[in-house]
């Protein structure tokens, strides 16, 4: 059973807020305590595979812990035949509450540490080799994701998930944005985790990119499936929350 759109997209905006407040407000503190890069890059990291690991587990029962554009517009592509399937409606409620959240999360960061609420990254990120790195990071992210969903093991999404942008931090060029809402946010905050306005289209079309060849990959390796898994890709349907029913005021003694 599924929670009200209104819930849904709440915990899509809570949850990307808060790893977005994760990467950033770690990449600060880790650029704070140290100046070897190596350092600040693998503080940076584990905070992230922690944080994600977390959220997925506390809002994934919610929403599905999408907290990505790229991973929601494939749930709707993949289970736009499934009477189940994310709607457009539903799309277009997650996709503004996850960039939202992405840049609350960016401000919330920089509060912590008495930072500029709002400054623009100077972070240039404008390369060939990074946009290619954020096609593999995302179709990575993208074909674990539903290849857990179509293998019925979307239950290990926290651990493995979280896993993988642990790894896709330090096998890819550009860290592993990996998510369009994630892009915009780190815009907004002129810190280690930051990156520059001008830069951040090529890596939203990169990812995009790299969401479709995800799911290409999916359907190469497990076929062609009725069901997808649809806005549960983290969490199984039968783990979902819904209201609960309401209680009668008085009950008989046993």
């Amino acid at each position: 059973m599924t929670a009200a759109l209104w819930r849904r997209a709440l915990a899509e905006l809570v949850g990307t807020g808060a790893l977005v407040a994760v990467v950033v407000g770690s990449g600060i503190q880790a650029t704070e305590l140290s100046r070897d890069i190596g350092v600040q890059l693998l503080a940076n990291a584990l905070a992230t595979v922690f944080g994600l690991g977390v959220l997925i587990a506390l809002l994934g029962p919610v929403s599905g812990a999408h907290f990505n554009p790229v991973v929601s517009l494939a749930a709707w592509w993949t289970g736009r035949r499934d009477a189940e399937g994310l709607t457009l409606r539903e799309v277009a409620a997650y996709l503004p509450a996850q960039i939202i959240g992405a840049i609350g999360g960016a401000v919330l960061a920089d509060a912590m540490f008495a930072r500029p609420l709002v400054r623009w990254s100077t972070h240039d990120r404008f390369a060939g080799h990074l946009w290619l790195a954020e096609v593999v990071a995302t179709a990575g992210l993208v074909a674990l994701i539903f290849g857990l969903a179509r293998t019925g093991r979307a239950h290990q999404s926290p651990v493995v998930v979280a896993s993988y942008i642990g790894a896709a931090y330090w096998f890819t060029s550009s860290t592993s944005f990996a998510s369009p809402a994630v892009t915009i946010g780190r815009a907004f905050t002129d810190t280690f985790a930051g990156i520059a306005p001008a830069s951040v289209l090529p890596f939203i079309l990169a990812q995009l990119l790299g969401g479709a060849l995800g799911l290409a990959a999916v359907t190469a390796l497990f076929g062609r499936s009725s069901s997808s898994g649809t806005d549960a890709v983290i969490v199984p349907h039968d783990q979902r929350l819904t209201d609960p029913p309401a209680q009668p005021l008085l009950t008989e003694a046993p």
